[in-house]
Order: C-alpha cells, then structure tokens, then sequence
C-alpha cells in the first residue's frame, strides 16, 4: 500500500478477481440485451456510442455514422431519496434529461439507510440476468463483488480526457482489471465533527481546543452540565453510523498509519479495543435515548435545531444544513471541525455510479457516463449534495465556501484514509463481517473485546 493515498498498486492486486466474487457473477449475463441501436438515416449524428469494446459487453449494431439510441430507456437505479439527496439527484437527473432531451430514461430511487436496499435491489437483478444499465456504487473494494458483471468504459474515460481531469484517488479507485468500471461523480469528506454554535457558546467550550477524543469527551461533560443539550447527536437504526464513529476515534487516538495497517489486515488489537472503549464511554453517556430507532437524517435535525451539540457525519449532512428551508446559517448557527485528532486528513469516501455488462442501452448508457463526469453535474450534483467535485480542473469559487474549504484539502493535504464504513477500504465481505462485529457486540450493551475481535477476523478473511 502506497503511504500517500492508500489506493496504490497493491489495492489493485486485492481487486483483481474475474467474475466470481460475490456469487454475482457466475450468473452470467449474456444476450440479456439487444444492443442500443436503430438504423440511422445519412444525417444523424452518433450519440457518442463506441461500438465493439473487445469482449466487454457494449457491443452494439452500427450504421455507417455509428450508433444510435433505440427507444428502450435507461434505466438508472439510486438510493438518494431524501434528506441530503433528493434535491441534489433531481438537479443531476434534470440537466441529463435537458442536454439529452430525446433519449428516454427511468430513474428510479430504490430508498434505505446505507445502500441497502439498493444493493439488494441490484443483486437480484443481476442474478435474474435483468441488470439495470447503471446504478450508484461506491468504487474501490465494493465494486468487486460485481467482477465480471461490470461493463468496461475505459473507452469514455480516454475519450473525454478523464484521465486525465478526474482525481487519480478516485480514478484509480474506479478501476477493476485493469479497466475503469465506475464514473466518479463527488467525494465526501468523512472525518467531519459538525456543531451547534450556540450550544458550544452556551457551554462555554472553546472548539479551538478540542483536539483529541479525550478532549472531546471533556468537552461533552461540560455540554452535558452547562445546557440541556445532549453532547452528540447519533443515530443507530444500521451499524454504519457506529462503525464510522469507531474509526474516527481510531484514526484520532492512533493515526494515518495504524488505521490504514488496520485495512490491510495486520492491525493492532489493543489499539482498537482503546477506540472501542472511547467510543462506549460516548454511547453510554452523552448520546440521544432514541438512537437506536432513528436514522442519521434525525439525528443531523437534532444538532441543527439545537438539542444537540454535535453529530459526526460524511458532509452529505451539509446537505441538509442549506437547504433553502434549513433554518441555519454557516458559521452563525452551525460550524465544522475535523474530527479531533484527524486535522491534517482527508477521510476519503466517493459517490459514483458504475454501469452493467449486458443491457439492452449501451449507447445510453455510456452518454450517461460521460455526463456524470462533466465540471457542471459534478459542480450542481456535489452544492446540493454536501461534496466535493472530482475534476481537478474545476474553478472552486463555483462551490459554497464550506465546499471550497473541503476542495482545497482534498486538493493538498497528504493523507487520505479510505473510508470502511461505506466500501472504499474494504471487501463487501469484510464491510458486512464488520458491520455484524458491531450489530451484534457494540449496540448495547457494549463489549469491546468482542467487537474488536470481529473487527480484527473481518479484515484478516
């Protein structure tokens, strides 16, 4: 593993499987599509479409101009439904059906906490060999389930000069086999502390001097005598919430290094029995009672309406914060810090969608791709969203000034731990393996030794 991104070459050797991981894709898919094209009349021009991709699968029948869409929609599947994402998707979805006014399309949300439901949704598609074109995947490890089910686009990436614009963490985190498999849209910054303003005035505590977990629980006891706040806003309806709160204080307590010889399979048990115990001492005594029937969304209104102090989250939940009906204001109301300990990190995760083998839309479905990885969907999907544009080359005084802050430490800081929680760092086996280490030992009550033992097995299989 490479010191500086955590996504180098050997991140590629653990990702290069061929059609077996998961179960998916022994399925197989083929002859599930007719191809995206019609017979074209002289003067109509191609969409885009490359024709045979040797072997991939986006093969399609051309006229003597290229290819051309035939009246199947794309079908696009995503799990934004609300809260953070609805009003970001349905700006990204409009803009593709303006540009592209003649191509028919069906996007459809598929909601639940996580991807779940998404995931499960795709999974019996592809088992049913009835894949839908495209659908949101985080990159990195997760794609790996889908091995030889995912359709090659390398070919919009050169031909849009991707690789040469887009980020190289995330680009090279879209690769499976050698090829680009996924289209980077906008990356979270996960290693977020939000907080209440007013609260932390009200309690007298400086964020300032914050700069440790330790000093974090110090700070929640003073919250937690001063106001009738409750120190932290959290929410545990799904294990991810708590599996990211544990690697936050893991990288705040340990660092860069620990966390990412964590990833690979050789960490150190008694370090993440340290952040288990930090983050049980968090849970027990300065949570919200409803944590465990309410989801992030609910628990990010907390902190905004003031009940809560703070609420550590990706910055999807800027999303939420301006919102034209949000009621809070940037630095007046609600403020950031990185997660004390991680000031000097870019936590990284990546929205992306990735893109099926065998449709019957690969016309489509490759102008699709090509669209996400424009400056202005990254740009107008990423304001509403709370993220990060993954063009280098995009001027960042079209972001909020909250945006443009997280795009210049994207832009220049050194370490950029992948995020567990939502797939980047991990296997989809590892990433459940560690989400049952939590469900079933750190929900309440807590044992510590039992989930880091499930944590340690997780990334050792």
């Amino acid at each position: 593993m490479t010191a500086d991104n955590g996504t180098g070459s050997d991140t590629v050797s653990r990702r290069t499987v061929i059609g077996t991981a998961a179960g998916l894709a022994t399925v197989g898919l083929a002859g599930c599509g007719s191809g995206d094209t019609t017979e074209a009349p002289a003067d109509t021009p191609s969409d885009g479409g490359s024709g045979g991709d040797g072997g991939d699968g986006m093969s399609a029948e051309t006229t003597e101009t290229g290819p051309t869409p035939n009246d199947t929609a794309l079908e696009v599947l995503h799990a934004w439904t609300g809260g953070d994402g609805a009003a970001a998707v349905e700006k990204l979805t409009s803009m593709f059906k303006e540009e592209y006014p003649d191509l028919a399309t069906n996007f459809r949300p598929i909601g639940g906490t996580g991807n779940v439901n998404l995931d499960s949704v795709v999974a019996r598609r592809l088992a049913n060999r009835n894949p839908p074109a495209s659908w949101q995947a985080w990159p990195g490890e997760n794609i790996t389930q889908y091995g030889g089910l995912l359709a090659n686009i390398t070919d919009v990436w050169e031909e849009n000069n991707y690789t040469e614009t887009m980020n190289p963490m995330a680009a090279e985190q879209c690769r499976l086999n050698g090829e680009y498999r996924s289209m980077p849209l906008v990356s979270h910054r996960m290693n977020n502390l939000f907080y209440n303003v007013h609260v932390f005035e009200d309690a007298g505590v400086d964020p300032a001097s914050v700069s440790s977990p330790s000093g974090l629980l110090d700070a929640f006891e003073t919250i937690s005598n001063e106001t009738d706040a409750v120190p932290m806003a959290h929410a545990m309806s799904g294990p991810w919430t708590t599996l990211q709160l544990i690697f936050q204080n893991f990288l705040g307590m340990h660092g860069y290094d620990a966390y990412m010889s964590y990833i690979e399979g050789d960490g150190d048990k008694a370090l993440l029995v340290e952040a288990l115990e930090t983050t049980q001492e968090m849970l027990e005594n300065y949570i919200n009672n409803d944590a465990s029937t309410i989801s992030f969304t609910t628990a990010n209104q907390k902190m905004m309406d003031g009940n809560a102090a703070t609420i550590q989250q990706g910055n999807w939940a800027y999303g939420m914060y301006r919102a034209e009906d949000s009621g809070v204001s940037y630095q007046e109301d609600w403020d950031w810090m990185a997660y004390p300990g991680t000031e000097e990190m870019y936590m990284l995760h990546i929205d992306a969608f990735t893109f099926s083998r065998d449709t019957s839309t690969p016309v489509k479905q490759k102008t699709w791709a090509k669209f996400l990885g424009t400056k202005d969907a990254q740009v107008e999907f990423g304001n509403r969203k709370g993220a990060i544009p993954l063009r280098t080359d995009i001027d960042t005084s079209r972001l909020t000034p909250f945006l443009e802050m997280n795009a210049k430490h994207l832009a220049n800081y050194d370490q950029f731990p992948p995020t567990i929680a939502h797939g980047l760092a991990v296997s989809p086996n590892a990433l459940n393996a560690c989400k049952s280490a939590v469900g079933s030992n750190f929900s309440g009550p807590y044992d510590a030794e039992a989930t880091a033992t499930g944590l340690m097995d997780a990334v050792s299989q």
